[in-house]
């Protein structure tokens, strides 16, 4: 390749290779304490909303997944674990005086089924004994008062209301003594008649030694709330609302925490504004989990209840919460955001080595040796899109391993290596190209039309992501300019079509104030310019194309030729400046692989941003063809430097009289706008 005549350096091999260093590795740290990496912020959060016991310190809990929300949330509230001083059980009992409305029962933990056993003993020894003044017929009311007080003799009465439920017993017994005097009033009949009496345990814990820490991931109205299962008609006289109650995950975690998931509370209607109603008001009321309304009119008594609830989701459901309920802030004052990223240092790279060790021996997997923690961390850089950060997503690092794990195996190996976890990369990549092949095989069979040798004017290969599932993967996409007198400026055929997004829409007015600023200071911007994403018919959004569709624009104006072979990619703004963007390994990978599809094609390479140079991990086959001068990645700063290396000419400076020097671009494209001017001025 010939030597560009300016001053314009293509990155080397040895600044485009990213390795870790096997010295930052240390095997030797301590895997026995579970730790959360790089999430300061969140765990501080989370630590001082759960010590403060007040109105509306419940927490949205936001990030992406694998970033270790829940074990982050498990973490900190083991610090209240012991703390059982808020934690109760819950029962219901009959009311006699309107069955619809069943009472609810506060215990202390273990007390509910202590309550529920001695009822039960009652209920039996009054079925043998009532058996027996059946057989004897004698149903004098002071006997029947005598036995009910002598079989509640030895029942704990530690509620009032536990004190009024047996009082009750005894005038319900005396009230529906005729029963037992009916002929027709079997023992199936008594033992219906007697449930009346029992004890409904909803929430129990006698058992339980640390505070309730409950995760509701598939909330509904019944599963949150509680249930109230059957009806009178399916029941009959004997229908027992009280009976039918079923605890919910909120009674479940009265005394401690409930976490619930955003998403799916989101996806049943009405169901944020019924939690809302118990934030508010702090009780819970358990209603027909039916649809079609069988227990109309049953309606338990409130259960006071103290939970502190925890909503786990995105960063977008975070907003949708904010922008739509004007008291969420109110109730949810504490928002712990979880960071996708950390930065690479000293003790985010030992968190994550102890994360992938205590992983590797849970699981028991292989030996996993040095090397192949260095290529995983190499790999959370990637994902991290950042050579100077960590990707705090360690549930994906742990998959890879797992993967290495399944390839070192399959390879007989006896323990996992470098070698194994470039397998796994590679497998995945592999498995996951279906959608990248077709692309290149329409590429290589000429039905997508992209040139990628010689020089074209008004055309440049761009490069855009694509992603399709869990799978991300870059491929040229043709961008044309055409360009004739007139006032209509520059016209984005996307958006004529209605595949434009809004960014991609500012980012064409970008352009038409670079050119008036760059060209157009003494004279009317008079142009009309199409610009095209040539066989693209799906929707175009972002920025990162703009400098791609300035160089096809410039060269379209000042009738420029500019190479095929290179391709290009960044943002810009109206200061011709390159900024960086997104994707950017994908893109260059993607446009490599195109290139040795193609075959023959000479000296190919891309121009990025050079603020982009930070973001390069590319794969190991592009760092020797760098290396052998096969492919090229030219940083750039503005669109000038882009322009002379897609051009091989020079862009000039303005002089002293603010004109550009002759056989330069931009003196080509100012002189070719003024007569475009001149063209389009009306004629006297």
């Amino acid at each position: 390749m010939a030597t560009l005549p300016f001053d314009i350096k293509e990155l080397t091999s040895e600044e485009a290779q990213f390795i870790i260093p096997l010295s930052e590795i240390d095997m030797n740290v301590s895997i026995d304490e579970v730790q959360i990496v790089g999430q300061p912020r969140a765990m501080r959060a989370l630590k001082m909303a759960l010590a403060i016991d007040s109105d509306g310190y419940n927490i949205f809990v936001s990030g992406e997944p694998g970033t270790g929300k829940r074990t982050a949330i498990e973490l900190a509230t083991r610090e209240w674990e012991n703390d059982m001083s808020n934690v109760r059980d819950i029962a219901f009992i009959h009311n006699f005086h309107n069955p619809d409305a069943p009472i609810p029962l506060i215990f202390m933990p273990g007390k509910a089924r202590s309550f529920s056993l001695q009822m039960k003993s009652f209920v039996s020894s009054l079925y043998n004994e009532l058996i027996l003044l059946i057989k004897e017929g004698n149903f004098d009311p002071s006997t029947l008062l005598t036995i009910i007080e002598t079989l509640t003799k030895g029942i704990d009465r530690d509620d009032e209301k536990i004190e009024q439920f047996l009082t009750h017993i005894k005038e319900d017994f005396i009230e529906h003594q005729y029963l037992f005097k009916n002929e027709n009033f079997s023992t199936k009949d008594l033992q219906s008649f007697l449930r009346r009496y029992t004890v409904n345990v909803l929430v129990d814990h006698g058992a339980t030694t640390k505070r309730p820490l409950i995760f509701e991931y598939h909330p509904t109205f019944s599963n949150l709330f509680g249930s109230l299962d059957g009806s009178k008609e399916s029941g009959g006289e004997h229908y027992l609302p009280f009976l039918s109650l079923h605890a919910g995950s909120l009674l479940q975690a009265n005394g401690g925490y409930i976490v619930i998931s955003a998403h799916e509370m989101l996806s049943v209607e009405g169901l944020y504004e019924a939690l809302k109603r118990f934030l508010n008001t702090k009780t819970v009321v358990i209603q027909n989990s039916s649809t079609n309304n069988q227990s109309a009119g049953v309606r338990p008594l409130p259960i006071e209840l103290k939970v502190k609830v925890i909503i786990v989701g995105s960063s977008d459901a975070f907003e949708k919460f904010s922008d739509h309920d004007e008291e969420f802030l109110k109730l949810f004052k504490v928002s712990a955001e979880f960071d996708y990223s950390m930065n690479y240092n000293k003790d985010n790279i030992d968190g994550t080595v102890a994360y992938l060790l205590r992983v590797a021996h849970t699981e028991g997997m292989l030996n996993l040796h040095q090397d192949a923690i260095c290529e995983i961390l190499r790999y959370s850089t990637l994902i991290a899109e950042n050579r100077e950060e960590l990707t705090t997503q360690l549930a994906l690092l742990a998959d890879l391993l797992r993967e290495a794990h399944y390839w070192a195996k399959e390879a007989k190996e006896s323990s996992i290596t470098a070698v194994s976890v470039t397998r796994a990369i590679e497998e995945r990549e592999y498995i996951g190209s279906v959608s990248e092949s077709r692309i290149q095989q329409e590429i290589t069979s000429g039905e997508m039309i992209i040139t990628l040798k010689g020089y074209k004017t008004g055309v440049v290969n761009g490069l855009a992501i694509l992603d399709i599932g869990n799978v991300s993967f870059g491929t040229p996409t043709v961008i044309s300019a055409t360009v004739a007198p007139g006032s209509e400026g520059i016209v984005n055929i996307e958006h004529e079509a209605g595949l434009s997004g809004e960014i991609h829409d500012k980012g064409l007015l970008i352009l038409e104030g670079y050119l008036r600023k760059r060209y157009a200071r003494n004279f009317p911007l008079s142009i009309y310019s199409g610009i095209c994403f040539e066989q693209s018919y799906g929707e175009i959004d972002g920025d990162s194309a703009s400098s791609s569709e300035l160089y096809a624009l410039l060269s379209a104006i000042g009738e420029i030729p500019i190479k095929q072979n290179i391709a290009v990619t960044g943002s810009v703004n109206q200061m011709g400046e390159l900024q960086p963007v997104g994707g950017i390994n994908e893109k260059i990978t993607g446009f490599y692989r195109v290139c040795k599809a193609m075959g023959n094609v000479a000296h190919p390479g891309v121009i990025i941003p050079y603020m982009n140079k930070k973001n390069l991990i590319l794969p190991s086959q592009i760092i020797k063809a760098i290396q052998d001068k096969e492919f090229h990645i030219y940083p750039v700063h503005t669109i000038d430097e882009g322009m002379s290396v897609l051009s091989e000419r020079p862009s000039g400076v303005r002089n002293q009289k603010g004109v550009f020097p002759v056989d330069t671009l931009n003196r080509a494209i100012e002189e070719r706008l003024k007569l475009l001017y001149d063209i389009s001025r009306p004629q006297n």
